[in-house]
């Protein structure tokens, strides 16, 4: 009986783990696992995805990593970079967007590189050069032991930040630098256009569908602080207008005309010129 109990035991154990819900609760763990790291640099993220190996007692540099051939900067697949905006990497451009890090060992120098496939070392997809974006010298320094492999983000200013790769005795950098005040003026110039927007078309609606002409007006002088442009110009001219106050509606529309001039959007051209020629003689 107790052969056959066991028996029933050990049957029961082999069903369990052979089970796919088993199979998914089972977690041990890796021989190099997972990592992320992210950096914010002014107004850019900077985020690294990547499998951190361990030293294990081996060696590491020219035996493990051989030198002068290319490697994939951690374990498993190639470690992953993401700018969230346009940086210069090592001194080059580097377009927004995500790229593997591929790192050239050697004892000469180490070089680093950037390049477009994601699936780099995921079989059977081996690595070209060909589809770098950049390459770049890195620098080298003696570290303290680290038994596992990390990419940390060093010196972080609003400009720029170091990324550097720590594994065993060895620090591999490269500098990263942003354009801090040019991102920044882009977004406030992005954020004006959008509330100029945003009152040019609340004057309009008002305008149209209430005839609160008194109310839609301020929108549109609202709009025009932020950013005069030929469309919110030609919006307050039309109130203006409706309102007979013709004087002020020809200097508005006089001036949407003359913006709409240089701009190859400029969709309500004849509809400006037709209000200018109507207008003409009304007071």
């Amino acid at each position: 009986m107790k052969n056959v109990a066991l028996g029933c035991l050990l049957s029961a154990l082999v069903a369990l783990v052979a089970t796919p819900a088993a199979a998914q609760q089972l977690k041990l763990p890796a021989a190099s696992p997972a990592a992320k790291v992210m950096q914010e640099v002014g107004v850019t993220e900077i985020s690294i995805e990547y499998s951190s190996p361990g030293v294990k007692g081996r060696k590491v540099w020219g035996d493990l990593v051989p030198f002068d051939k290319a490697w994939r900067t951690g374990a498993n697949l190639a470690s992953k970079i993401t700018f969230s905006r346009d940086v210069t990497f090592g001194g080059k451009p580097v377009p927004a967007g995500t790229y593997t890090i591929v790192t050239l060992p050697s004892q000469k120098g180490w070089k680093m590189m950037l390049n477009k496939e994601l699936a780099l070392w995921a079989s059977p997809i081996p690595y070209d050069p060909a589809k770098d974006v950049v390459t770049v010298d890195a620098t080298t320094a003696e570290i303290p032991l680290r038994e596992r492999l990390v990419f940390v983000f060093s010196n972080t200013t609003e400009d720029s930040t170091s990324l550097d790769m720590e594994w065993e005795k060895l620090r591999v950098s490269v500098p990263i630098k942003v354009d801090t005040a040019a991102h920044a003026k882009a977004a406030i110039q992005s954020a004006s256009e959008g509330s100029a927007r945003m009152h040019a078309s609340m004057a309009r609606y008002v305008a149209d569908s209430t005839k609160d002409y008194a109310a839609a007006l301020k929108h549109a002088d609202a709009s025009v602080a932020i950013q005069s442009n030929w469309f919110n110009q030609w919006i307050r001219a039309d109130i203006l207008a409706r309102m007979g106050n013709y004087a002020e509606a020809r200097k508005a529309a006089q001036i949407s005309w003359n913006l709409g001039e240089k701009d190859k959007g400029f969709f309500f051209r004849d509809q400006v010129a037709k209000a200018l020629a109507e207008w003409k003689n009304k007071k």
